[in-house]
C-alpha cells in the first residue's frame, strides 16, 4: 500500500514540474515592429527581449515559429503553439478563447492618412468652389445679365444712342452695364434715362443685391466646408470613406463594432500602407506605436502622416494556449517583475515608446 502511495505521489510530482517547465514551447510570432521585428534572419524588438528574458529567468527552452497574425491567432486558440508574443490586445472575446500573461504595455488606435500637397489643397480648395450649385449660380448670373442687358439696350437704344449704341456694339454697352449695375461697382460710364429704362436699373438692382448675396454666402459656407473636412477630430468622420486594417485585429472589431462600412483586411501593416499610398484606402486604422515605427522606418514621412487623435486604449499581453494555467502564471509573473525594473524603461526608450 506504502508503495502504491509512493508511486502516486512521484507521479503527480512529475506532472507538476512538466508543467512548470515545460520541455520545449512552441513560440509563435508575427513581424509587428517595434515588438516584433525581422530583418533577414535577425529577430529582435521589445517583445523578443522581453520573452528571451522570461525564458531565461525561468530556464525554458523554446523553439520560434513564424506564422501570419490571422494563423497565429487560430493556432493560440486550438492550442497548436504554446505562447504568442506579439503584443496582443487583450479582449473580453480573445479571453474566452484563450490565455493571456499580464499587460506589459498599453496603446491606443490612430489613423494614418496621405499626407496633402500644396496642389492637393488648391484643387481641394477648387472643387470646393466649382460645385454644381455654385456652376448652376454662375449660369442663372450670366442668364441675368444677359436679360437686363437686351431689356435696356432696347429701352435706351434710341432716347440715349451715347451710351446704348444702336448698332451690335449697343448690345455689348448693354452687357456691360447690366454686369456693372448687378455687381455693385457703378462706374456710371452708362446710365439709363428713360422711365422703363431706370424701372429696369431698379429692378437690376434688387436682384443683384440678393442674388450676390446669396452666391457668396454660398462660396463661404463651401469653403468653410472644406476647411473642415481637412481638421479631422474623431474617427467617426471615416465612417462613410474606404478604411484599412490588420486582418484578425482587435482594431478590426472596434472597426465593425462602431459600424464602419468599407472596412479593407490586409495580412500586415506594409501592404495596408502600401494600399494607403496608392490611395486604394482613405485612411489606414491601427495600434499607434506600430504604425508611427513603420513610417518612421518603411515608409515616405512625406506621402502619409499620423493624425493627432487617440482612441479605442489597448493593453497587450503574451497569449498563451487554453487550458495551462500554470504556464499563464508563471509567464505573468517573471513579466511584472521585469517590467518593474529600469532595464524595461531603456529597451523602451531605445525603440521610441514610453509608459502611458
Amino acid at each position: 500500500m506504502k508503495k502504491l502511495y509512493t508511486l502516486l505521489f512521484l507521479f503527480s510530482f512529475s506532472v507538476i514540474v512538466a508543467q512548470q517547465q515545460p520541455d520545449t514551447l512552441v513560440v509563435a510570432y508575427s513581424p509587428a515592429a517595434p515588438f516584433v521585428i525581422k530583418e533577414d534572419e535577425f529577430l529582435e524588438g521589445i517583445n523578443v527581449w522581453l520573452w528571451q528574458q522570461v525564458a531565461k529567468d525561468l530556464e525554458w527552452e523554446y523553439q520560434l515559429k513564424e506564422m501570419p497574425f490571422a494563423e497565429l491567432l487560430a493556432a493560440v486558440k486550438t492550442g497548436k503553439v504554446d505562447v504568442c508574443i506579439n503584443p496582443l490586445t487583450i479582449t473580453s472575446d480573445r479571453v474566452k478563447e484563450m490565455g493571456f500573461s499580464r499587460s506589459f504595455f498599453a496603446s491606443h488606435s490612430t489613423v494614418a492618412v496621405p499626407k496633402k500637397t500644396s496642389w492637393d489643397k488648391v484643387l481641394g480648395l477648387l472643387n470646393a468652389i466649382f460645385t454644381k450649385s455654385f456652376l448652376s449660380g454662375f449660369l442663372i448670373l450670366f442668364l441675368i445679365i444677359l436679360f437686363f442687358g437686351l431689356l435696356i439696350w432696347l429701352f435706351e437704344r434710341k432716347k440715349n444712342p451715347d451710351e446704348f449704341r444702336e448698332n451690335n456694339k449697343g448690345i455689348w454697352d448693354g452687357l456691360w452695364w447690366s454686369a456693372v449695375t448687378l455687381t455693385t461697382v457703378g462706374y456710371g460710364d452708362k446710365a439709363p434715362k428713360t422711365k422703363f429704362g431706370k424701372l429696369v436699373a431698379l429692378g437690376l438692382m434688387l436682384i443683384g443685391l440678393l442674388f450676390i448675396s446669396g452666391l457668396t454666402a454660398s462660396i463661404a459656407s463651401s469653403l468653410t466646408v472644406n476647411r473642415l473636412s481637412d481638421n479631422i477630430k474623431n474617427f467617426n468622420e471615416f465612417k462613410e470613406r474606404k478604411v484599412g486594417t490588420i486582418q484578425g485585429s482587435s482594431s478590426f472589431d472596434f472597426l465593425r463594432v462602431h459600424f464602419f462600412k468599407d472596412i479593407s483586411q490586409y495580412t500586415n501593416v506594409v501592404s495596408g500602407l502600401k494600399a494607403l499610398e496608392k490611395q486604394e484606402i482613405d485612411a489606414f486604422i491601427y495600434d499607434e506605436p506600430i504604425l508611427k515605427y513603420r513610417l518612421q522606418k518603411d515608409s515616405n514621412p512625406q506621402n502619409l502622416e499620423i493624425l493627432p487623435m487617440k482612441f479605442d486604449v489597448q493593453f497587450y499581453g503574451f497569449g498563451v494556449k487554453p487550458g495551462n494555467l500554470e504556464l499563464q502564471q508563471a509567464i505573468s509573473q517573471q513579466i511584472l517583475e521585469i517590467i518593474e525594473t529600469t532595464e524595461w524603461e531603456v529597451v523602451l526608450s531605445e525603440y521610441g515608446l514610453s509608459e502611458l
